[in-house]
């Protein structure tokens, strides 16, 4: 563990087929009033929402509510929260849904009370935050960003054609409270299910490619990785397999609460691209990860050559016997292409919508970084013609 590190995550977790009784206890820790965040339709054809009023109402909440939230949450949204935070003196957050809807709910919780745009303040310049920060609960629905227990919020600028996420401070902007049921992500469909899971297999990977130091993360890292294939492969077979949503659930939740990061250099390039992608074709986040991340690491996997060779052998498991370490890396990111497809996720950028002409606006745009190489635009460019 070469890096230093401090790290506080104060996220109280409630985990299992019984999680939703502790709501009610959850909720009489805050004030009357509560903004309640969801998506479209589907929390009400559940049961879900229903079951939330009853508890709202059972603790004399005042409710006002947000809807409709996007995939890709924008920042007109985020802008509509914050005046209902504001003008209706909110007390309380409570984010019911998947990893968007709770990023918007940050974001609301940032714009909120922020004199000046906070567009350029938090997300373009990464000012701090210095006005209070409304508290924010979580039920979650689907799985895949860990944003139940870290303080990311990713938002896309639509008139600007930018998807930017920012990191705010743990200890202000996690979420007091998630509840976690993995029965509540049954009713997601497929597509949407194998979106969540390379998104936290994506996750795994953006840490673990950087540094060839002898780091506990990485170990971690490479379990985590293994249970999510495993899980990933049960839950497709069998969506309603209660262990294998549950172990995913843990998987996405462990993969971005920071726990596994620290004392790491990071890549986060495919993150960096797929952000852009998505700013320009609004396609599923998992999805847009994966399509990108194959002829990614098939481009700087040389430049941190024994990464990708334990990755091959501790993850993929990869025989080395007779074989270089390029053509063991090389096999390593095959078996992700493999699994990518076992999946049934989208592999070229025309099936999320992007079109030629989008290549050039998206190589441009995007932030550059990364683990052991950081591209180029002309490279990412490449990638991306790779890609379509």
């Amino acid at each position: 563990m070469n890096i230093d590190f401090s790290y506080v995550n104060p996220t109280r977790i409630h985990f299992g087929r019984t999680a939703m009784q502790h709501l009610d206890d959850e909720l009489r820790r805050y004030g009357r009033n509560v903004l309640l965040v969801y998506g479209r339709n589907s929390i009400k054809q559940n049961g879900i929402y229903d079951t939330v009023i009853a508890s709202l109402k059972a603790t004399g909440k005042e409710v006002f509510e947000l809807s409709g939230i996007k995939s890709n949450p924008s920042y007109s949204q985020v802008f509509a929260g914050a005046r209902l935070v504001e003008d209706n003196h909110i007390d309380l957050i409570l984010a019911v849904g998947g990893g968007s809807v709770i990023d918007c709910s940050k974001g609301i919780a940032a714009a909120a009370h922020c004199k000046g745009d906070a567009w350029q303040r938090y997300w373009m310049q990464g000012e701090e935050v210095e006005h209070p920060v409304v508290p924010i609960g979580t039920i979650l629905t689907m799985t895949g960003t860990a944003s139940e227990m870290n303080a990311g919020s990713v938002i896309t600028n639509e008139e600007a054609k930018i998807k930017q996420g920012r990191t705010f401070p743990l200890e202000t902007f996690s979420p007091r409270f998630s509840i976690l049921n993995p029965e509540f992500t049954y009713s997601v469909p497929r597509y949407q299910m194998v979106s969540g899971i390379f998104d936290i297999f994506s996750h795994l990977m953006e840490q673990y490619f950087g540094g060839d130091d002898d780091c506990v993360s990485d170990y971690l890292l490479e379990g985590d990785m293994l249970a999510l294939i495993s899980a990933a492969r049960a839950a497709v077979a069998n969506p309603h397999d209660y262990e294998a949503r549950s172990n995913i659930m843990w998987c996405a939740t462990m993969a971005l609460n920071k726990i596994l990061a620290v004392s790491k250099t990071q890549d986060w390039m495919v993150h960096q691209i797929e952000h852009q992608l998505g700013a320009y074709t609004d396609c599923a986040h998992g999805v847009g990860l994966a399509i990108v991340s194959v002829p990614y690491y098939r481009h700087i996997y040389r430049y941190g050559l024994p990464r990708f060779v334990r990755y091959a052998k501790n993850v993929w498991h990869v025989d080395p016997a007779g074989k270089s370490d390029e053509q063991v890396a090389q096999e390593g990111i095959e078996c992700l292409n493999h699994f990518i497809a076992e999946l049934g996720i989208p592999q070229s950028l025309r099936e999320v919508g992007a079109t030629e002409e989008m290549l050039p606006l998206i190589a441009q745009s995007c932030n550059k970084m990364g683990g052991y190489h950081v591209p180029s635009t002309d490279e990412v460019l490449q990638i991306l013609r790779e890609c379509f």
